[in-house]
């Protein structure tokens, strides 16, 4: 046991530190200690930056998507620094993997882990975004070719239907089969990092589940450009 976790420690690191850069949420940050008024007990209740517009609006939304973008860049860079001091085994017929195939993998496995922090934040209660700006950023991160199916078919679908949710229904589902068609970074396909993409975009699903429920029943809402104001009692 002692000898996996010393093997194995780079991957444990980077986890520790994907998930905390995760739990650094722009919008619960913003509202709770800034705004003094939690983004959590507004709208659908999330904590992410559609519900966080939808509620304030104003320039501290810039706030909150540049503390979201920046979480998911530290996170990546992160374990794909680490994964250059990865060894695989101890001994002199341990076997080197390729350093830029390890770097992908290291980004996909702290993507995981950044993802989680984001959703089930441990310092705000486990309750946290849906993942959509941090997953953008990742998947720009990893392939320009991924991003490109998971943003492009993001803003044909939110300009032509304005639901949100919808795009980001397809960000989720298309991030893993981009990943196993174009295999960011490496030569041939990699079970690991497959199942890894797979892991970030069923999360991003998972999380959408009861707006997949609205838009099945019709009720879902649309996004718009002017914020809406709570009525005060």
């Amino acid at each position: 046991m002692l000898m996996f976790v010393l093997q194995h420690m780079q991957f444990i690191i980077a986890a520790v530190i994907a998930y905390f850069c995760g739990c650094f949420n722009g919008a619960v940050i913003v509202s709770k200690y800034i705004l003094r008024d939690d983004v959590r007990n507004h709208g659908s209740g999330n904590a992410g930056l559609t519900n966080f517009y939808r509620t304030f609006g104003g320039f501290l939304t810039l706030v909150v998507i540049l503390c979201d973008v920046l979480k998911a860049v530290a996170a990546l860079l992160i374990g794909a620094w680490l994964s250059r001091y990865y060894q695989p085994g101890f001994g002199m017929n341990a076997v080197q993997p390729d350093p830029a195939h390890m770097a992908v993998l290291f980004q996909y496995w702290s993507a995981l882990f950044c993802l989680l922090g984001h959703m089930f934040p441990c310092m705000f209660g486990f309750k946290g975004g849906k993942g959509i700006l941090s997953g953008g950023t990742i998947a720009l991160m990893v392939d320009w070719r991924v991003a490109l199916v998971v943003w492009g078919g993001f803003l044909v679908l939110v300009v032509l239907t304005r639901y949100v949710s919808l795009g980001s229904v397809w960000a989720g589902a298309s991030f893993p089969f981009a990943t196993w068609i174009f295999h960011p970074g490496t030569a041939e396909p990699d079970r690991s990092i497959i199942i890894l993409a797979f892991l970030c975009g069923g999360l991003v699903v998972w999380k959408h589940r009861a707006n997949i429920r609205r838009l099945l029943q019709g009720n879902e809402n649309k996004f718009s450009l002017h914020h809406k104001k709570e009525e005060k009692p």
